[in-house]
């Protein structure tokens, strides 16, 4: 059974807490705003108050069955029986006679809406509830539904043997008129002495006999329709009347503002990682080697300034977290030439802002303060950056250089002002950049150029945008990607590496640019101040001196 990383794994639950961190804001500022608004609308919202009564059934006795059997038909009926007067009571006869008693002006529907019904668990009892604006009112409708109910259920049960009944005592009073009749006859004959009276005498008393004894049959079974009457017949009463209670049960206005809140940020933490998920940019070293198969060789966090020229943070904040990130970086690429010597490299990206020109400019003065001669060459010939960011005149470089072969080299470079560096910056804007990169006399520059520093670092155009960069990479002995996280499609960074491999390009590596401080590797072990310009009193370029050090500055494209 494979085994999961207990690396991988932390990395992914770091992974989360970062992005939780990153969107913490927006986390709270929307549980602030469902709790605030479902605290306004509470507030806004009427009292309501509930009263509360209980019923309880009488049940008639279930017969059939014993013992167990019996014991369950009994307890199966009485719940069956408990549900189905919950649900009458809610009926519209007993609702329009509680609305017509009470003179109240609510439609049955209306009224049903406000009372709730509901059998106690393992008893008789229903309970009757009733929520209302008016606390007194409440009580007052929760009495007079179970009293109308009451008085409804006991019409129904006795409309079951009324029927009976009724013939019942429609033959009685037949019979006891025919038993009347029939005694008048015998006291109007007397005491007869002829055969013929005796004879009709004897008849009317067996015929008063037969009435007398259908009479008694009858009467017997009215009084068995009564006593089944008794023994079937539920009978349900008011076992608790229904009282105002003063206290309001709603609107809970701390409940639903703790709701709101909770299902606020619930909702705002669910949008944020929906957010992270349909994103396919690259957000971690992990993701971006996993997609090219290339090492993550540096990582450089966000360093903050408006100007070009406050991005060098390697020359003007040497002790700063982002400075010391560049340096490690550095030290990779110095590493990296101990397979294969790195006289040339290309910095580059998959598409454009992404931050190539910042990293070819810090990387350059990390290398000349390690004691290299370094030369800094503004390759982007369509976008040229070098020169504002050492606020150097763009009137020579290497398109100069390129068309004017019979100068020497030299002449095309200048001074940065920091110790060990060179720059050559891009010269005047041609109509055909990808002509000139690709040239014989670029690839004859390249050679002359060698001569005069130990390295020379190429800031180029993006991979994906234009073919520029690929002409240059041939000629050149490595390549250094630049990606920036969260930025940086991780399709376009695939793409880009894979069409530096058609060409036998070798990929140097990745250098990861604006990282989050968290998983910045010096970031997690070092805090260095950043008081060094301050300290001494200068920086290193002329019109910083004497200055007020400015706010750490950090990288754009």
């Amino acid at each position: 059974m494979e085994v999961e990383d207990p690396l991988e794994i932390e990395i992914d639950i770091r992974e989360y807490i970062d992005t939780l961190k990153r969107w913490l804001w927006l986390v709270v500022l929307t549980a602030l705003l469902a709790g605030g608004a479902a605290y306004f609308f509470s507030t806004q919202q009427p009292s309501v108050y509930r009263a509360t009564g209980k019923l309880f059934i009488l049940q008639a006795p279930v017969t059939g069955g014993s013992g167990g059997t019996a014991d369950y038909a009994a307890i199966a009926a009485s719940e069956r029986l408990a549900q189905t007067y919950a649900e009458l009571i809610k009926t519209q006869p007993v609702m329009e006679r509680v609305a017509q008693n009470l003179g109240l002006s609510m439609t049955p529907s209306q009224l049903a809406g406000r009372i709730h019904a509901s059998p106690v668990q393992e008893t008789s009892l229903i309970e009757v509830s009733v929520q209302d604006y008016d606390p007194q009112r409440a009580a007052d409708i929760a009495n007079e539904v179970m009293r109308v109910f009451i008085l409804q259920n006991q019409a129904l049960q006795a409309s079951r043997y009324a029927a009976s009944k009724e013939n019942l005592q429609r033959e009685l009073a037949a019979i006891q008129a025919e038993m009347e009749k029939t005694r008048a006859q015998l006291d109007g004959l007397g005491d007869p002495s002829t055969p013929e009276g005796l004879a009709e005498r004897q008849r009317l008393e067996a015929l008063l006999a037969q009435y007398r004894s259908s009479y008694a049959t009858l009467l017997r079974s009215y009084e068995d329709v009564r006593l089944a009457e008794a023994r079937t017949t539920d009978n349900v009463y008011i076992a608790e009347v229904a009282t105002p209670n003063p206290v309001p049960v709603a609107p809970r206005t701390k409940l639903n503002t703790l709701l709101a809140t909770f299902l606020g940020a619930l909702l705002a933490i669910a949008a944020i990682f929906a957010k992270e998920a349909l994103d396919d940019s690259v957000k971690s070293g992990e993701q971006a080697t996993a997609i090219t198969k290339v090492p993550v060789i540096g990582s450089v966090g966000v360093i903050k300034g408006r100007h070009r020229a406050s991005k060098l943070i390697t020359a003007h904040n040497p002790r700063s977290p982002v400075a010391e990130s560049f340096r490690l970086l550095r030290t990779n690429v110095e590493f990296a030439e101990i397979t294969a010597p790195v006289r040339t490299l290309v910095v580059t990206s998959s598409g454009p802002e992404e931050g190539k020109s910042t990293t070819a400019a810090n990387l350059a003065i990390a290398l000349a303060q390690a004691g290299r001669r370094v030369l800094l060459v503004d390759a982007d010939l369509r976008r040229p950056a070098i020169h504002r960011f050492f606020r150097k005149a763009n009137t020579r470089g290497l398109t100069t250089a390129l068309l004017q072969p019979r100068r020497p080299v030299t002449a095309h470079i200048v001074e940065s002002g920091i110790q060990g560096l060179s720059l050559m910056t891009s010269g005047p804007t041609p109509p055909n950049p990808a002509e000139l990169l690709g040239s014989k006399r670029m690839k004859e520059l390249l050679e002359a150029l060698q001569n005069h520093a130990d390295i020379v670092v190429l800031d180029t155009p993006p991979l994906l945008a234009l073919a520029d960069t690929h002409l240059l990479a041939r000629m050149c002995d490595a390549t250094l990607i630049v990606v920036d996280v969260g930025k940086t499609k991780m399709q376009a960074l695939k793409a880009a590496v894979e069409q530096l491999h058609q060409y036998d390009v070798r990929v140097l590596g990745l250098t990861l640019n604006r990282v989050s401080k968290r998983r910045t590797v010096y970031y997690l072990q070092y805090e260095y101040t950043s008081h060094y310009a301050a300290d001494t009193g200068r920086g290193w370029l002329p019109w910083r001196n004497g200055r007020k050090k400015q706010r750490e500055p950090a990288v754009e494209g």
